[in-house]
């Protein structure tokens, strides 16, 4: 499959789709037992396919609410957090998107890289999914 092809797959609507914006929401409900408590917003971007090595880049943005701080809030400690809890459901978004792809490649593992400060209002969590 060429990235051109994945690049048409996975629309920002696609990627919406996948990873509904309710789900910070959601997210935090049950973090602190009110939404209004998460200093952010997380929605899925889609980066890059790299052929050569079978791999599909994601990234989950979070991005600062109006009146919070990302920077004071813990986002580093993070991917270990996101991996496992069962709203975000990181397992279930890499079958969906596998689902997605249907059945031009399929999804042999995932990974959450390290958090990423891209600057005040916008910190970035890798998700790579290796394929086969």
């Amino acid at each position: 499959m060429t990235s051109e092809k994945l690049d048409a797959l996975f629309t920002q609507e696609k990627l919406q789709e996948l990873f509904p914006a309710e789900r910070a929401d959601q997210f935090f409900d049950a973090l602190f037992g009110d939404a209004a408590e998460g200093a952010y917003d997380i929605s899925l971007q889609f980066n890059k396919h790299i052929p050569e090595r079978q791999l599909l880049q994601f990234e989950l943005h979070l991005r600062e609410r109006p009146g919070k701080c990302l920077a004071c809030n813990l986002t580093y400690g993070l991917p270990e957090v996101f991996s496992r809890h069962p709203i975000l459901n990181i397992k279930g978004l890499v079958e969906n998107i596998e689902r997605h792809l249907a059945g031009r490649a399929n999804c042999a593992s995932w990974q959450l890289g390290k958090t990423q400060s891209v600057s005040k209002s916008l910190h970035v969590i890798p998700l790579t999914i290796t394929l086969n």
